[in-house]
């Protein structure tokens, strides 16, 4: 069990965190047909933009109330009217979804009242859904967003209805991508169960040419699969940030959950199959014991990189969870953790100490420590060139890399993939011996190279012969 630390440096210098206006705009990102709206400034919804787009390559839908000095002080119902009539008009989503910032929280407005006018003096939205959630940016971070993000989709949108058996709701964390959702949607449906995703980004960020452009977002959950959450027998969520969204399942349908800590590594998959097996009332797959034998060999192979290795992790806390927890049953130690903020899961990560600080703290952490990786995001890249430590790039965001939609780090094959990238990359650090390493003799060098040819000064341009060590040696 980690103790938690906050840094009480008087700024933060290399930020590690996001905000949770940022976390609730990527849950909204995976619902079908919906538009997020920060309502805040311009620039609040620019900086977010740019990094979803450069984290995921693709095309992203995002609004803004462009609040400006004097809405700001006067209030902003008149900005969030007119931008729910102009999304509405223009894009004509499903879902309108508003985050609010720092700024309007600070202001105090009112939101919950603005829309219940809005619908009064605007019937042309009333054929869409508006989900509100409140995300002031000057607390918490990128999952602390997400979480309520979820919390408020379920509360304004599923209702109970009579239970289907065989349907279940899997709440993902932000830490998965959408190569990791479609891994889970996976093995979920080879127990022949029906799932629905919520949110689900592996149908809206997965990269995909879409046959026809929308200004909203194109895949994901739809409003009727959301209502249709209501009726599932069972809520597994993944990572402890989903906990509050199940417990609202729970309270408006009655839906029993389970929430995993984590999918990352032997164990909790295990658990994870044997509970689908008994919810399904069927036998876990053949394919999946094949995994998990493989998974048993990919670890035997990969704890020869990873045993001993010393370890500076800086991530969300479910994020820090899933990969520090793989570490530490591989055989490597956690000398630095570094995350965002305060949750259940810090309790669980196999380290002395976890601190809520930046990437500055992990630079110097990791230094201290004399660790030999470091792991975190794409803004970690310049404190592992000042470090000469290899440098694993997880979590949000990763702009330079490709792939990010297709990264795999949950399920058998999922873990596996993970030590391949983190045993090849300790691999690359191994020093290699080349000839050099042995040098001959004085002795054996004078041998090799004093030799005098009869002649010598009538054979002008002939090669002799290159020394070879069995002669210097002689």
């Amino acid at each position: 069990m980690a103790s938690v630390v906050e840094s009480k440096k008087s700024c933060t210098v290399n930020p590690l965190k996001m905000s949770q206006p940022l976390g609730a705009s990527f849950a909204f990102l995976g619902l079908d047909a919906c538009m997020p709206v920060m309502h805040g400034s311009q620039g609040c919804t620019s900086f977010g933009l740019v990094l979803l787009v450069r984290h995921f390559k693709e095309a992203i839908p995002l609004q803004t109330t462009a609040m400006n000095e004097v809405t700001s002080i006067l209030g902003g119902y008149d900005n969030i009217e007119a931008a729910l009539v102009n999304i509405r008009k223009r894009a004509a989503p499903k879902v309108i979804a508003i985050c609010s910032t720092g700024l309007t929280e600070t202001k105090g407005d009112d939101v919950d009242g603005y829309i219940v006018t809005v619908r009064k003096r605007k019937p042309e939205l009333d054929d869409t859904e508006i989900v509100y959630v409140s995300t002031p940016d000057y607390v918490g971070a990128f999952e602390d967003g997400y979480k309520h993000a979820i919390t408020a989709i379920a509360r304004a949108l599923v209702k109970p209805l009579p239970v289907k058996a065989d349907q279940i709701t899997l709440l993902p964390g932000s830490h998965l991508s959408p190569g990791d959702i479609d891994e889970l949607r996976e093995i979920i449906e080879a127990f022949g169960l029906s799932v629905i995703v919520l949110p689900d980004i592996s149908g809206s960020l997965d990269g995909h040419i879409a046959p026809d452009w929308r200004g909203t977002t194109l895949g994901g959950t739809t409003l009727e699969q959301i209502r249709a959450a209501g009726a599932s027998a069972f809520t597994l969520g993944v990572g402890e940030q989903t906990r509050e969204g199940a417990e609202a399942l729970r309270e408006i349908a009655g839906t029993p959950l389970e929430i995993f800590e984590r999918l990352t590594g032997l164990e909790v998959n295990d658990r994870f199959l044997q509970r689908l097996a008994q919810i399904s009332g069927k036998p876990v797959p053949a394919k999946y014991r094949r995994q998990r034998s493989q998974l048993l060999d990919a670890m035997l192979d990969g704890h020869f990189y990873t045993g001993g290795v010393k370890v500076a992790i800086g991530a969300e806390p479910d994020l820090l969870l899933a990969v520090g927890s793989l570490l530490h049953e591989m055989g490597a130690e956690l000398r630095c953790c570094i995350s965002t903020t305060k949750s259940a899961a810090h309790a669980l990560l196999p380290a002395d100490q976890v601190v809520l600080g930046d990437l500055e703290d992990l630079e110097r952490g990791a230094a201290a420590a004399n660790c030999d990786l470091l792991i975190t995001h794409s803004h970690g890249r310049q404190a592992a060139e000042r470090l000469n430590k290899p440098l694993l790039r997880i979590g949000f965001p990763v702009f330079d890399r490709i792939g990010n939609a297709h990264r795999r780090m949950v399920g058998y094959r999922g873990t596996m993939d993970l030590i391949f990238e983190i045993a090849n990359l300790m691999m690359e650090q191994i020093v290699h011996h080349h000839p050099g390493d042995w040098p001959l003799t004085p002795e054996a060098l004078r041998a090799a190279t004093a030799a005098v040819v009869p002649g010598a000064g009538d054979m002008a341009g002939a090669t002799l012969p290159t020394p070879t060590l069995a002669a210097a040696s002689a």
